[in-house]
């Protein structure tokens, strides 16, 4: 037997026409007019007269909110929906940025301008100061060459978190100005 590597979620389950079982509802016709509280089964008598579903929309209101639609459009409708919101959402990534102690001058810009990329991309950059064997000695040095990397951008960023000592070297991870906390 195969265990599946993460479970799916579970679709939000809809209630639609006999699966109704609450004895009254608030009833919205096909025209989005509001036709008040009615009983389930006239309520399901006028959507069958239209050849069309009663659909419950708001099942955790008192009475439950009913639509008289088509269900299948209306399932199509919740799922576009949903995809759109998704869209939308924006996952922001942890990129990283190697830098060395004797990185010469130019490969700090092409590195700041791909830190750069990331940010406008919406991205938080951690920037991390590799020190081997006797450049530990230099951490002064080492904070000096991170703030001259952090000179070089042209652009607003925000500082996330403060330059930390890691057993490498140091790092600091920045953000861009108008990215809010997450």
């Amino acid at each position: 037997m195969r265990i599946p590597f993460f479970k799916k979620p579970k679709k939000k389950f809809i209630r639609a026409n006999e699966q109704i079982r609450i004895p009254k509802v608030r009833v919205i016709d096909d025209n989005g007019k509001n036709l008040g509280i009615l009983d389930t089964s006239e309520a399901l008598k006028m959507a069958k007269d239209k050849n069309l579903d009663l659909v419950e929309i708001a099942p955790k209101v008192q009475p439950p909110v009913c639509k008289i639609v088509d269900f299948g459009k209306y399932q199509y409708a919740q799922e576009k929906k949903e995809r759109k919101q998704k869209a939308k959402q924006r996952k922001s990534e942890l990129k990283e940025v190697r830098i060395g102690f004797s990185t010469s001058a130019h490969d700090l810009e092409t590195k700041a301008g791909q830190a750069g990329k990331f940010l406008k991309q919406g991205h938080k950059v951690k920037i991390e100061l590799r020190l081997r064997g006797r450049e530990k000695a230099h951490k002064d040095l080492a904070q000096e060459k991170i703030k001259m990397f952090l000179g070089m951008f042209s652009f607003a960023f925000r500082v996330e978190e403060e330059i930390k000592k890691s057993p490498r070297g140091l790092s600091i991870v920045i953000c861009s100005a108008n990215q809010k906390n997450q």
